[in-house]
């Protein structure tokens, strides 16, 4: 088959938003190429078509291909415009972005952007490695949640507080000794969900060896290959592009969000009938005594 006609190549300011949009059309292999290039576009555009195949666990012949896929002749003219996209009119807080947008053009850009993360997301999603993270936390007699940095402590901290409304036993903890110190404690029927993009912090990585060695399961939501998914026993892998303004940007932060409910509903589903008493139960209270009832139970209204 002959490559797309030259009036049908992606235009070069757009080429990182349309390799996202277009992935759903491609092959399997070819999306994996996508996803390994929108992982890192700066080593997409230093690497050679080896080095590509094996970041992106394909044949070398798949990348020719993904070019042509594209409307490109070939993996040194997908460069060109990969080298012109990352270097010309491309904002620094937004990849999309371009100097001169008014503020309806960014809304409607950025909205795009997450709503592409989010149907990515399913691409890189192994439905059996979910059964099993979901299925062995709803088993589990202690479920402890550990993240590091500002992003992934929220995460651990929303994770904690979905999985205690089910009534589980679930702890989250931040600080590198009270990590340890859980971890030392784990057993073979509890299991560890390690959130971190980043995937790299030592501290992290020591609490999860200490407790794959007390025999826990341990679940991870992280980037792959990084050294994290490479501990854990299930990866739920956060594929996005890279964020311009911030190291851990809001299409991964809405990732891991999704994995957080999609296991807690998982869970949920799994623990049943007492699951679903235990959670209209918080309801129940929070409407009555939390803080943000009408008037609050224990200070006078005004």
């Amino acid at each position: 088959m002959s490559p797309p006609r030259k009036t049908d190549r992606t235009r070069q300011g757009d080429l990182l938003v349309a390799m996202r949009e277009r992935s759903a059309s491609l092959s399997q292999a070819q999306r994996q190429v996508a996803a390994a290039m929108l992982d890192d576009p700066e080593f997409a555009l230093r690497a050679n078509v080896d080095a590509l195949a094996r970041r992106a666990d394909v044949s070398p012949p798949t990348i020719t291909r993904f070019c042509r896929a594209l409307g490109y002749s070939g993996l040194r003219e997908f460069k060109l415009c990969l080298a012109h996209t990352l270097a010309v009119g491309k904002s620094t807080l937004h990849r999309a972005v371009k100097s001169g947008d008014d503020m309806e053009t960014v809304t409607h850009k950025v909205l795009q952007d997450a709503v592409s993360a989010l149907s990515n997301l399913e691409q890189h999603v192994v439905p059996e490695d979910l059964e099993r993270a979901a299925t062995r936390i709803a088993r589990a007699r202690r479920v402890d949640c550990y993240g590091v940095g500002n992003v992934s402590m929220f995460m651990a901290s929303d994770a904690q507080a979905r999985f205690a409304r089910l009534g589980m036993n679930c702890g989250a903890y931040f600080d590198a000794h009270l990590q340890l110190i859980s971890a030392a404690t784990m057993g073979k029927r509890d299991v560890v969900l390690a959130i971190s993009y980043v995937g790299r912090m030592r501290s992290l990585l020591q609490a999860v060896e200490v407790a794959r060695e007390q025999g826990a399961l341990v679940v991870a939501i992280t980037q792959p290959r990084t050294p994290l998914a490479a501990l854990a026993d299930v990866v739920l892998p956060v594929v996005v592009p890279v964020d311009r303004a911030m190291r851990v940007g809001t299409e991964a932060y809405l990732a891991q969000l999704t994995y957080l409910e999609i296991l807690m509903v998982g869970v949920g589903l799994r623990r049943g009938a007492a699951a679903f008493r235990k959670l209209k139960r918080v309801r129940q209270v929070l409407k009555e005594r939390g803080s943000e009832s009408e008037p609050h139970p224990v200070m006078p209204s005004a």
